[in-house]
């Protein structure tokens, strides 16, 4: 590819004779049309890229790209599962099937801090540092109060559930 006329011709006949691999290879293993087709063409504008720095790709190296292409997506995607899984834990189930009227009595029969840091939590929705804040204790302090208040309220619930 001597002159950029001339690489444009090979990048295009690279590109018709590459494009069934490529995007074959890709399509069978990601499960999704719309995801092979953008690392398909993020595969093929790395082709372009180099091309420009004087090299001559091949079929078996946009295959080895497009490889990379998908190994990087699957990184990216753990990583934002991940950081999703930090930031939003996993409901426990048992919160979600709550009776709705027995809850409101056991709360009524806890603590009051027990009742205030729940209530303020879980009633208001408010974030543990507004949590905090309004209850004139650190974070920290804050966040061990709201586990101790969720055991308290889960063991009397419990309780309770013993005698229906």
């Amino acid at each position: 590819m001597s002159s950029d006329p001339e690489r444009s011709v090979d990048l295009l006949a690279l590109y018709d004779r590459a494009l069934p691999d490529v995007y074959g290879y890709l399509r069978a293993r990601c499960g999704s049309t719309a995801l092979a087709e953008d690392l398909t063409g993020e595969t093929f504008l790395a082709a372009v890229a180099a091309v420009r720095q004087g090299r001559d790709p091949t079929v078996a190296w946009l295959i080895t790209v497009a490889r990379n292409k998908l190994v990087d997506h699957w990184r990216r995607e753990a990583r934002e599962q991940r950081s999703l899984q930090v930031v939003e834990p996993a409901e426990d189930p048992w919160d979600v099937q709550l009776d709705v009227v027995r809850a409101r009595d056991v709360l009524q029969r806890l603590g009051p801090q027990h009742r205030l840091a729940l209530t303020l939590r879980y009633v208001d929705d408010l974030p543990v540092p507004e949590v905090a804040r309004l209850l004139g204790r650190t974070r920290h302090a804050t966040e061990a109060l709201i586990v101790r208040a969720r055991a308290a309220f889960r063991a009397a619930y419990e309780e309770g559930s013993s005698d229906d």
